[in-house]
């Protein structure tokens, strides 16, 4: 099946989580939650694998790989207080889960092969990976390549015996589910795996009649874990930006509402929906800086509380001016510590960088008492933005570096920017454009394995970026790049990024004093 057109809710807004990172805590946690929903009986030895090539062997403890596994194995919500507990909640719970870095030849730097043991005496082997911003695909069952990412109801059939008779249980179990979405049979050397997707939970009978089929051995069925669902004959509107402003030229729209066209199409909804979704995002967005203005406390993180500072320093006279900007600041760090501290954010487009955004839109809006609507229009314009870099390369630091996170996520805002200065389509894409320009290579290289430094910076970096770049192109300056060509060209500069400068021990993180704060954090 072909590759699903992203969602500005599934693949750059979102998810609202806990914890220092989406592709390690909320892509953990997916994976997690999709082998719960495979068993029927509780789970009582879990191996983890990590290959020793990828980012996920030096970083899978510091940035919550394991408490987010274990979290979607206990069914918890992203959001519950207990995720950064969920280990010892296993553990608790007589569910033994070891993690094991091993030399396998991943091919994904952020690949997860999982052993399961259940209390019958049954084992079965997963392979899945973390793509970047909390999505996730399982690519393996028991060695049968499959396609997982949460975003149908799904079955997995596995039927004893292969051709013929497992195309005449494929042509039975078509005829009992009627409507699917999608059927594919993958044969293996004596048994042969069914996997069904659909747009609704098959009833109980479709499930029952499918269990009592000649050869049955395991049936499992699954929810989906995306905000969004898909369906496989989606045709959105448009995928690049070249294809957003020829339609958004003809039709005579705005940034945001070329957003919720797109959107109305992948997810099948309503103008209407769309606004209140992302008015909810907001909601939680401020809910994040109030959280981390209050002050906040984390043991296990390497920089205290200091978004007080910035408010301190203004009154004082002690910082260089600059309402705005230093209002984006302030907003950026509180929403970083309360990352830091295991409170509740946007993954927006991930949680290493999720104060760039809301922390520069939201900002500015209220220093210059902007509407609610304005923000709102900004945040849509941010998420399309999302959609394209989604499309034409990644989320994941461990994949391309920080300029697909923090970078990401200042693109993202200078559209915002633009479109909440009631700016052309054509300027949200350009400045967006300059925004990715400005910082092309820029590598992932966390300090002591902890999303915190230089991610701050970076994230403040980001929303500064975000402003210059729609002043830029507010004032008439010439992006030269398009927005397409500029996003492909990061990706492939991110690509050849050496392993160490991806999310793993390079660069600062290698540092003599990264090494000490690791030691003291242990």
């Amino acid at each position: 099946m072909l590759k699903q057109p992203a969602s500005i809710f599934n693949d750059v807004i979102g998810p609202v989580m806990r914890g220092p990172s989406s592709s390690h805590v909320a892509g953990a946690a997916r994976i997690g939650s999709i082998i719960r929903q495979s068993l029927d009986v509780e789970p009582k030895r879990i191996i983890v694998e990590f290959d020793i090539n990828g980012s996920l062997a030096e970083s899978y403890h510091g940035h919550g790989s394991d408490i987010g596994f274990a979290s979607g194995l206990l069914g918890m919500a992203l959001t519950d207080p207990s995720v950064q507990n969920a280990c010892d909640i296993a553990k608790n719970h007589g569910i033994d889960i070891q993690f094991i870095v091993l030399d396998y030849g991943a091919v994904h730097p952020n690949n997860y092969r999982i052993q399961l043991y259940d209390e019958n005496g049954s084992s079965h082997i997963w392979e899945a990976i973390s793509v970047g911003g909390g999505m996730i695909e399982v690519v393996k069952f028991d060695g049968f390549e499959i396609s997982i990412c949460g975003d149908f109801f799904e079955l997995l059939l596995v039927i004893d015996g292969t051709s013929p008779e497992s195309i005449k249980t494929l042509e039975i179990v078509k005829s009992i589910i009627g409507d699917y979405e999608d059927v594919v049979c993958i044969k293996g050397f004596d048994r042969s795996l069914i996997n069904v997707k659909t747009k609704t939970q098959p009833e109980v009978w479709i499930l029952d009649e499918l269990r009592n089929l000649s050869g049955m051995v395991n049936l499992m069925d699954f929810q989906p874990i995306l905000p969004i669902q898909s369906s496989v004959n989606c045709k959105v509107p448009f995928s690049t930006a070249v294809q957003l402003k020829e339609l958004a030229q003809k039709d005579n729209k705005e940034m945001w509402e070329m957003a919720v066209l797109y959107e109305s199409v992948r997810g099948n909804t309503t103008e209407q929906d769309i606004l209140n979704k992302m008015n909810n995002l907001i909601d939680i967005m401020e809910n994040s800086i109030e959280e981390g203005l209050a002050g906040t406390n984390y043991s296990d993180r390497i920089l205290g509380p200091q978004a007080s500072k910035i408010e301190e320093g203004i009154k004082s006279g002690r910082l260089i001016p600059g309402d705005v900007l230093n209002q984006v600041i302030k907003s950026i760090t509180a929403i970083m510590e309360t990352k830091s501290s295991m409170g509740v954010i946007v993954a927006a487009p991930t949680a290493g960088s999720c104060g760039c955004l809301p922390g520069t839109l939201l900002s500015v809006g209220k220093t210059l008492g902007m509407t609610r609507e304005e923000i709102i229009h900004g945040m849509l314009a941010a998420g399309l933005i999302g959609v394209f870099i989604s499309e034409g390369a990644t989320f994941s630091a461990e994949v391309a570096g920080c300029q697909v996170e923090c970078g990401a996520g200042s693109g993202m805002a200078a559209a915002g920017l633009v479109q909440m200065f009631n700016g052309t389509v054509e300027q949200c894409v350009d400045a967006a454009s300059i925004a990715l320009q400005n910082v092309t290579g820029l590598a992932c290289d966390p300090v002591a394995n902890r999303v915190e430094v230089p991610c701050l910076g970076k994230n403040i970096m980001g929303g500064s970026n975000a402003i210059v770049s729609a002043n830029m192109v507010l004032a008439g300056f010439d992006k030269v790049i398009p927005l397409d060509e500029t996003i492909a060209a990061i990706y492939d500069i991110g690509l050849k990024l050496p392993l160490e400068l991806r999310c793993t021990f390079g660069g600062l993180g290698k540092t003599n004093t990264s090494i000490e704060i690791s030691k003291r954090l242990l």
